[in-house]
């Protein structure tokens, strides 16, 4: 596997299209989606963690890549996260074999990509008991918040790297 760190949205742009943000976690993977102009992400649903780090895909990455084929998906923005020192820990080993997997299946016609997620499960979890949401019951609640987190995060860096290229 390649040398794990994240992505920055650029000139290499995939243009006006859906995209998927994910955030992998131990047991589960939470899933938003953007709207086509790519200025809102939204979640979508939460899937059991069932592939391990050898062996076949299991039903979670096929489960993503019928996502991103039935929503035609032109970017999937995947949360690395890096532990606070930036090194690469466990859990972003995990995530770097989920992209790996994603860019097997889906092939070039779907950009892949990492993005710097640290505290991303915090800021969501503070939001969501800021919203009033039971956050001990509803860890399912919290891993599609915190891929809203993930991919409005690059949305918004999407939106001002855009603006800023001549």
């Amino acid at each position: 596997m390649a040398t794990l760190r994240f992505d920055r949205p650029g000139s290499d742009d995939p243009g006006r299209g859906r995209r998927l943000g994910i955030d992998v976690g131990d047991v589960r993977v939470g899933v938003a989606m953007s709207d086509p102009d790519g200025l809102l992400a939204t979640p979508v649903e939460t899937i059991a963690r069932a592939t391990g780090r050898r062996g076949p895909d299991g039903a979670d990455i096929d489960r993503l890549v019928e996502l991103a084929e039935e929503l035609e998906v032109v970017e999937i923005v995947i949360g690395l996260p890096l532990m606070l020192d930036g090194e690469p820990g466990t859990s972003a080993r995990k995530a770097g074999d989920v992209a790996f997997r994603l860019r097997r299946r889906l092939g070039e016609g779907v950009r892949i990509r990492m993005a710097d997620e640290r505290m991303t499960t915090v800021l969501a979890q503070s939001r969501l008991h800021q919203a009033g949401v039971d956050v001990k019951g509803g860890r399912r609640i919290i891993d599609q918040a915190a891929a809203v987190e993930i991919l409005q995060s690059w949305l918004d860096q999407r939106r001002d790297a855009l603006r800023d290229t001549p």
